[in-house]
């Protein structure tokens, strides 16, 4: 439940997230459950594919990662 907490009183801001096997993921916090939190990543340094057509190679942005609220090690402002 810590983790839980922690999270929704990150909301709306921008975080990094370290995981217990040692992934490092930023973003916003767009949402959070009771068992997951819902990250709005950057993707700028890649292309993003979807599974829309786009005829002139736009490309997404952003994307919103789930991770388990039982796999957070750390959180931090950023």
């Amino acid at each position: 439940m810590d983790a839980y907490y922690s999270c929704t009183r990150f909301m709306s801001q921008r975080v990094r997230i370290i995981t217990r096997d040692g992934y490092v993921h930023e973003g916003r916090i767009v949402k959070v459950d009771r068992d997951h939190v819902y990250l709005e990543t950057d993707r700028r340094d890649g292309p993003v594919t979807t599974s829309a057509f786009q005829p002139f190679g736009f490309r997404a942005r952003n994307s919103i990662l789930t991770l388990s609220l039982f796999t957070l090690l750390a959180i931090t402002l950023i």
